[in-house]
């Protein structure tokens, strides 16, 4: 049993039950509300017999952002993985893969100054 688990950021927790059973260790003699673990199931000692407790697991996930996220990155990793492997069988895709590196680094350093960013 999870008790507090909580999302954050990309991650997503809904259902299960936050409460903690306290489990008889005397199930011979128990008293109205105790708790027992019977097999799989949690029991609750009514006063006259045992009742199984209705439980619930939580699910825990990565919301549809992180997902997307993820996608963009495995796309992106795709892409540069191909284009490496065609540029290094040929020089002159070779030249333009660094040549776009080269831009790539340019547009990034205007853009610096352009929006005022420490440059380093």
């Amino acid at each position: 049993m999870i008790k507090g688990l909580m999302g954050t950021c990309g991650v997503t927790v809904s259902g299960g039950d936050t409460s903690l059973p306290y489990v008889s260790s005397n199930p011979s003699n128990p008293l109205q509300g105790m708790l027992r673990i019977n097999n799989t199931n949690i029991e609750v000692f009514t006063g006259a017999s045992w009742q199984i407790v209705n439980s619930s697991y939580a699910t825990v996930s990565i919301d549809q952002e992180v997902l997307d996220v993820i996608q963009w990155a495995r796309t992106q990793r795709t892409m540069a993985l191909n284009r490496m492997t065609i540029a290094q069988n040929n020089p002159a895709l070779m030249k333009a893969l660094e040549k776009l590196k080269k831009a790539e680094d340019d547009f990034e350093l205007l853009q610096r100054i352009v929006t005022g960013e420490a440059i380093e």
